[in-house]
């Protein structure tokens, strides 16, 4: 029960081929997951699943005060790897749009799932999350789920959750990237049907423009109401 936390500077390759030997640690744990019966199979009787392909899951849009949370999972071959690959929130706009681009192009498997505000509002973000994160895995065909903090999803092979996974993990960091720029396209056009909100800036978050253009104008159909109940 090693520390799996690595501490690495975007662009560094070394450093990226490092993080890939979470993965493959993660590939040799499979046996001993299964023998425990930790995290069984809800799929196992009719899924096709590849044992040495590691998934790696992550979403965006769980503190927003409006739009979707989104969820992503990708499984990146061995080679080649991706420079820049990290933690979404490391880098620039333009760096994730160029790195999405190139996972795109490069993964194996990608796959984007969502629940929107009325989900939201309905179940809870949490519960909410982890329903985004199951429709992001259809068809995915993992032998593993490396999964940023979140446990408890019952997919259909062993899951790992990992504390900041997005900056140990070099596939839950292509997931980030890929969720973190799939959101904040969204809530783009967002901006275009409600722009008095401001989402193109802010992405749905709470900051203070956000909070007064609500107090001004009110909730829009995509603002969560269990969200913004102490400022309407």
């Amino acid at each position: 029960d090693r520390d799996m936390r690595i501490v690495f500077l975007p662009g560094d390759q070394r450093l990226l081929v490092k993080a890939r030997e979470v993965e493959r640690d993660a590939l040799e744990m499979v046996p001993r997951i299964r023998g425990q019966g930790v995290q069984k199979s809800i799929g196992d009787a009719g899924a096709e699943v590849c044992r040495d392909r590691v998934a790696g899951m992550d979403e965006a849009g769980r503190g927003p005060l409006a739009g979707d949370v989104v969820a992503a999972c990708v499984v990146m071959p061995p080679s080649p790897v991706i420079d820049w690959v990290d933690d979404s929130k490391k880098l620039s706009a333009k760096r994730r749009e160029l790195v999405y681009e190139e996972i795109l192009k490069t993964a194996l498997f990608v796959g984007v799932g969502r629940a929107d505000p009325k989900e939201i509002d309905e179940i809870n973000i949490l519960r909410a999350t982890m329903n985004a994160m199951r429709r992001a895995t259809a068809g995915a065909q993992a032998g593993i789920y490396l999964i940023d903090a979140v446990k408890g999803l019952n997919l259909d092979a062993p899951e790992l959750p990992i504390i900041h996974g997005d900056a140990v993990s070099y596939s839950i960091a292509a997931a980030s990237i890929i969720a973190k720029v799939t959101r904040d396209r969204e809530m783009e056009i967002m901006d275009t049907l409600y722009p008095e909100y401001g989402f193109a800036q802010h992405k749905g978050y709470g900051t203070a423009q956000h909070i007064e253009a609500i107090r001004k104008y009110g909730p829009c159909p995509i603002h969560r109401m269990s969200f913004i109940q102490k400022f309407i």
